[in-house]
C-alpha cells in the first residue's frame, strides 16, 4: 500500500489549489479515515444498515469509538484540470490525498448545480480525506443550472444537456483516471459517486461498464430519471441512499432497480428530502447527512480496498 501511495502522489499535476469553500451554516468536521478507527457494524458485516420486516434499509448511526488524525483533511491537493482537446476537452476538478492517499480513484457526478458548486466540492474534499484522489467533471461544459433561474425553464435547460454527450464525458473521464493509474503502475478498479441528475448518469455508466472494466462500486445519492431497467446489465454492486419524502427520487424505482443488481443496498432516511445528504439546511438534516456520509465512506472501503475482487 505504501508504494501505491507513493505512486498516487506522484500521479497527477503539482499544482495545488486552495481547500473550496465551506458553507457556513455548516462547520468542517474532522474526516479522516484510518484502519486504526474502529466502527460498530451489525451482524451481516454492512455498516450502518439494518433489516426491517418490509425488506426495505434503514440507516442508523455508527458510533466511532476512538479519535482521527486532524491533519489528513489539511494534506489534500486540488488542481483544475483540462481532459482531453478542443471541443471535445472537458473541465474537471482533481482532489488528491496526500498523507493519507490509498491509491484508489473515485469519479464524482455532480448535480445540476455543476462541478463548481461549494456544496459539491466541500463533498468532494471529504472524500479525498478519507485516502482518496476525488476527479469531478464538468458535466455541463460550462453552462450549469442557476438557482437565480426560473424553475419554467428547467426543462428547456435539461434539453441542452444531451445525455449522449454526457455520457461520452463520463465515459472519457473514467478512461483517463483509468489510465493514470496505470502509467503509475496501479492496477485498481474505481468508485463513482453521484447525485441527483449524476446520480441517474451513474446507472447509466455502470450499465455501460456492464464488464467492470472500470468500476468496481457506486454509491448514487437520490438519483433521478433512473431507468430501473438497466439493473439487469449492473455488474459492480451499488449503494442507494435516498430520503424518503423525495418525489424527484420514488423509492419505488430504487427497489425495483436494486433488487436486480446483486450485492447491492438501498438505504432509507425518514422524512428526508431530496439533496439531504450534501446540502443539509437543518440540524436534523446535518446527522442525517452525516449518517449518509459514514455509511458510503464504510461501502467504499469495503469494495475498493478490502474487496480483493476491486483490483483488475
Amino acid at each position: 500500500m505504501a508504494a501505491a501511495a507513493a505512486a498516487t502522489t506522484a500521479l497527477f499535476p503539482s499544482r495545488v489549489a486552495a481547500p473550496p469553500r465551506r458553507n457556513p451554516r455548516h462547520p468542517p468536521r474532522i474526516c479522516n479515515f484510518s484502519s486504526s478507527r474502529k466502527l460498530n457494524f451489525n451482524y451481516r458485516g454492512y455498516p450502518c444498515l439494518r433489516p426491517k420486516t418490509s425488506g426495505k434499509v434503514i440507516c442508523g448511526q455508527i458510533e466511532v469509538v476512538d479519535g482521527v488524525d486532524d491533519e489528513a483533511c489539511e494534506l489534500v491537493n486540488g488542481a483544475d484540470l483540462i481532459i482531453g482537446e478542443g471541443d471535445d476537452s472537458i473541465h474537471a476538478y482533481l482532489l488528491k490525498a496526500v498523507k493519507n492517499n490509498n491509491g484508489t480513484g473515485v469519479l464524482l457526478l455532480s448535480d445540476i448545480f455543476g462541478f463548481e458548486d461549494s456544496s459539491t466540492r466541500d463533498f468532494a474534499y471529504r472524500v479525498a480525506c478519507n485516502g482518496y484522489n476525488v476527479l469531478v467533471p464538468d458535466l455541463f461544459r460550462g453552462n450549469p443550472w442557476k438557482k437565480s433561474r426560473p424553475m419554467a425553464e428547467l426543462e428547456q435547460w435539461l434539453a441542452t444537456q444531451t445525455l449522449e454527450r454526457v455520457a461520452k464525458d463520463i465515459d472519457t473521464c473514467a478512461k483517463w483516471l483509468m489510465d493514470e493509474f496505470a502509467a503509475a503502475g496501479i492496477s485498481k478498479k474505481l468508485g463513482i459517486i453521484g447525485f441527483c441528475f449524476g446520480g441517474g448518469r451513474l446507472i447509466e455508466a455502470l450499465a455501460r461498464d456492464y464488464d467492470c472494466e472500470y468500476f468496481g462500486t457506486g454509491v448514487c445519492f437520490y438519483g433521478t430519471s433512473v431507468d430501473p431497467s438497466l439493473g439487469s446489465r449492473i455488474k459492480a454492486p451499488v449503494l442507494f441512499i435516498a430520503g424518503d419524502n423525495d418525489p424527484l427520487c420514488p423509492l419505488s424505482v430504487l427497489e425495483e432497480i436494486e433488487k436486480k443488481i446483486e450485492g447491492s443496498r438501498l438505504a432509507i432516511y425518514l422524512g428526508r428530502k431530496h439533496g439531504f445528504a450534501h446540502r443539509p439546511d437543518s440540524q436534523e438534516e446535518d446527522a442525517d447527512a452525516e449518517d449518509a456520509f459514514t455509511a458510503m465512506r464504510n461501502w467504499l472501503h469495503d469494495a475498493l480496498l478490502v474487496n480483493d475482487d476491486s483490483v483488475l
